[in-house]
C-alpha cells in the first residue's frame, strides 16, 4: 500500500531562479546569529541542569565525557530542530526570508522531514568541508549544493514583492 502525503504546493514557481552563493552566504550569516542565540540558550539550560539538579559544583560541570557530549547533542538536536521547522513550516529560516531565499522540492513543495534530515546532516559536512559544499553553487550549472543534491530540494530566490 502506497502512503500518499499531502504536502503544501508553493506559488509562484514560474517566477523563481536558483540561488547563488553570495545570498546563501548572507542568509547563512543571519541565521548564524539566531544558532548562537539557540546555543547560548542551550547552553545556559545545560549548565543549570547540572549545577542545581545533579549538584555538581561550578568547577566539575563540563569536566566528564557526559557533561561534554550531552551538551554537544543538545546543541546539534535544537540547530537540527530549528532548521527542520523552518523548512517544513514555510521553506525559509529567518535568514532565508531577508534574502528572499525558499527550500523546497524540484516539483515546487513544502520538503518532507527526510529531505530536511538529510539537508541538515550534508550541511554539517558541507561545512566540514571548509564550505566546499556551499562553494559547490558556484561549480554546478544549477546552482546546487550538497544538500540541495543530496536531498532532492532546491533552494530558489524569490521576485520581489
Amino acid at each position: 500500500m502506497e502512503r500518499v502525503t499531502h504536502t503544501r504546493r508553493f506559488t509562484r514557481l514560474d517566477s523563481v531562479w536558483p540561488a547563488g552563493l553570495g545570498r546563501r552566504l548572507g542568509a547563512m550569516i543571519y541565521d548564524g546569529f539566531l544558532v548562537l542565540a539557540i546555543w547560548i540558550a542551550a547552553t545556559v539550560a545545560h549548565l543549570a541542569f547540572f549545577r542545581f539538579v545533579l549538584g555538581q559544583t561550578a568547577d566539575e560541570i563540563g569536566t566528564t565525557a557526559l557533561d561534554i557530549w550531552s551538551l554537544r547533542l543538545i546543541l546539534v538536536f535544537f540547530v537540527t530542530l530549528f532548521f527542520v521547522y523552518a523548512w517544513r513550516r514555510g521553506g525559509m529560516t529567518l535568514g532565508m526570508q531577508a534574502w528572499r531565499l525558499r527550500v523546497q522540492t524540484l516539483d515546487g513543495h513544502a520538503i518532507s522531514l527526510q529531505q530536511s534530515l538529510i539537508r541538515c546532516a550534508v550541511a554539517w559536512v558541507s561545512l566540514a568541508a571548509l564550505g566546499l559544499g556551499y562553494w559547490w553553487v558556484l561549480f554546478d550549472r544549477q546552482r546546487r549544493s550538497w544538500p540541495d543534491i543530496v536531498s532532492r530540494t532546491e533552494t530558489v530566490v524569490l521576485p520581489k514583492k
